[in-house]
């Protein structure tokens, strides 16, 4: 319920190939925005409650062995699903945590030396506390990286939770979603958001944008080339969603605190002073220059199309 740009960010997370990862208070619409997505793109949903007692094999499938036949049998995790809501995430150790990172990038489990692939489209939407929340960990940088997003959804106003209460009176207003599309209608929205053109000013600028985080004497580790790749893809998937072939400078803008904020590491000055990535993204930002290119109306358009 008024969530309008958080769940906009989160479908072109998912359109571009990616994962999101949400985070926020308990109670802010987290796990409900993951389910109702699912519905509404008609994919299979699990949900895995992530706690420390988690294990890895709980997550992608152990092999078990079968005396009738002598042989040893993969049995699938949850793992194997359209959407997998890793909910709490970094409720769960690092080593299960980590577990996730072979599925997430390369889009398969390997158990026992054999690899498994992992049906397509796949999408973890995760969860999270703040870390300063008790009982969390911290997810490390690896992980982390691999989220195409990160996004915090934040709590509605009056107005919004006025009307929150009235849906709720009678039946879950996620009982009366619908499906829209399909697994082939998603796959096909992904492949349509790849071939949105990008210009070369474009290409450039986003580089721009993660070299500086690189360069930024707060940070000690920034953005690499996955965040450049995530930040031009997520661009893409908003442009397309807009209907234009076409990225712009807006895109790139609106998609880069999402892509970015969640990649740096901060020194620890910057950390006892109270800045977060948000903030340096918002300097980055600030301080590159935007590729402009003569038009109507001073508009950016793609550079190099007719």
């Amino acid at each position: 319920m008024g969530k309008e740009a958080v769940t906009r960010l989160t479908l072109a997370g998912i359109l571009s190939g990616g994962h999101v990862l949400l985070e926020d208070a308990p109670g802010t619409g987290k796990t409900m925005l993951a389910r109702a997505l699912a519905v509404s793109l008609g994919l299979s949903f699990t949900r895995v409650q992530f706690t420390p007692d988690l294990l890895p094999g709980d997550v992608t499938g152990v092999s078990v062995y079968r005396p009738a036949t002598g042989t040893f049998e993969f049995v699938r995790g949850p793992v194997f699903t359209g959407v997998l809501l890793a909910d709490e995430i970094n409720r769960a150790t690092p080593r299960t945590q980590s577990a996730l990172l072979e599925a997430m990038g390369e889009g398969q489990v390997t158990e026992s030396g054999i690899t498994h692939r992992l049906p397509a489209p796949f999408v973890v939407i995760a969860t999270q506390n703040p870390v300063e929340h008790e009982g969390t960990y911290r997810l490390p940088e690896a992980q982390l990286d691999r989220f195409t997003l990160r996004l915090s959804v934040g709590y509605p106003s009056v107005e919004e939770e006025v009307r929150m209460l009235g849906r709720l009176q009678g039946e879950h207003p996620i009982a009366a979603l619908r499906a829209v599309s399909g697994p082939a209608e998603l796959l096909a929205a992904q492949a349509a958001a790849r071939g949105v053109h990008v210009s070369a000013d474009l290409r450039r600028y986003v580089s721009s944008l993660a070299a500086r985080t690189r360069a930024h004497p707060q940070v000690t580790l920034g953005g690499g080339p996955r965040a450049s790749l995530a930040l031009q893809s997520v661009a893409q998937a908003l442009a397309w969603m807009d209907g234009r072939a076409f990225v712009t400078p807006d895109d790139v803008q609106l998609a880069a605190p999402g892509v970015l904020a969640h990649r740096l590491s901060l020194g620890i000055e910057a950390r006892m002073g109270g800045v977060g990535g948000e903030q340096v993204v918002r300097e980055v930002l600030a301080a590159e220059p935007v590729p402009v290119e003569s038009g109507a109306g001073g508009a950016a358009s793609p550079v190099g199309r007719s």
